[in-house]
């Protein structure tokens, strides 16, 4: 486990209805947490700002899709600090009622992406797609339905959650479907310089003259600094306001990466870093 330790009163929000599979990240990532379901991720953030929350889980790219839309606009103007981080594989479940059978199936029901993700499964069953706003609430919606003919794709938590049977395990396309989640909370915990492997990540806006983002990032270049991600997105509509959101790998203390930041404030209108945490061991995985 990467994040911080929790104690048994630690509350985790996080977008969906229970049994999501940031539900499931929840769950992996801050075993001894509550888990709190909210509509919207603007609402998970909500909780921690407005302490009815101690810590937010928040997807921020999945490995097939890229980026989790909205989420790089909503993290500046959260006023909450990136404590920790946890990659999450995405195993879909083909769910149906006690009773249901394959060969019965007509319809399934899930998000949409999660049916783009199953598309081989769906075309061999002959299978109608249905697109509903949750996996969770599609699973919830076949227990409701009691019809045989229908199932959902969802996680193996959410069928636990809404009591139906798992008819087929693992029926995405592709096996390397992993989300990427950030662990929030409203005040900062900057991992210590010797926790081993850390990330920090960091918004900044670079300054209004030629070459500029050449230069503020050639710091991190010449002082040999890995910078593992670099977006960019318009502010306000636009097209001369970029905001630049960046994780790179080790801590602000240490001297390579120090000097970096220091070249990039020099060459940026606003430098803001989100947070200093552990490095999950996933990262390793892929080295």
């Amino acid at each position: 486990m990467t994040a911080p330790p929790t104690a048994g009163g630690t509350r985790v929000a996080f977008q969906g209805e229970p049994g999501a599979y940031a539900n499931l990240a929840a769950r992996e990532a801050l075993p001894h947490a509550m888990a709190i379901p909210c509509p919207t991720f603007e609402d998970a953030i909500a909780a921690v700002r407005e302490r009815k929350s101690d810590l937010c889980i928040i997807p921020v790219e999945n490995s097939l899709h890229g980026r989790i839309a909205d989420i790089h606009h909503l993290l500046p103007e959260a006023g909450l600090y990136i404590v920790g981080e946890h990659f999450q594989r995405v195993r879909h479940q083909l769910l149906g009622i006690s009773g249901a059978t394959l060969a019965g199936l007509k319809i399934v029901f899930s998000q949409g992406p999660a049916l783009g993700q199953c598309r081989r499964i769906i075309r061999d069953m002959n299978l109608h797609a249905q697109v509903w706003h949750d996996t969770a609430g599609s699973a919830r919606h076949v227990a409701e339905l009691k019809d045989t003919s229908a199932a959902a794709i969802a996680s193996s938590l959410a069928g636990e959650i809404y009591g139906l049977d798992v008819l087929r395990a693992d029926v995405e396309d592709e096996p390397h479907n992993m989300t990427r989640f950030l662990i929030m909370a409203a005040e900062p915990d900057d991992a210590p310089p010797d926790a081993g492997p850390v990330v920090t990540t960091f918004i900044f806006r670079v300054r209004n003259v030629p070459a500029a983002l050449y230069k503020a990032l050639g710091g991190f270049a010449t002082n040999g600094v890995n910078m593992t991600k670099l977006e960019s997105y318009q502010l306000g509509g636009s097209f001369n306001a970029t905001q630049f959101y960046a994780d790179v790998e080790g801590h602000p203390s240490e001297r390579h990466v120090r000097l970096a930041l220091e070249e990039l404030k020099f060459f940026s209108a606003v430098v803001t870093v989100l947070g200093v945490y552990p490095a999950h061991t996933f990262r390793r995985q892929g080295a």
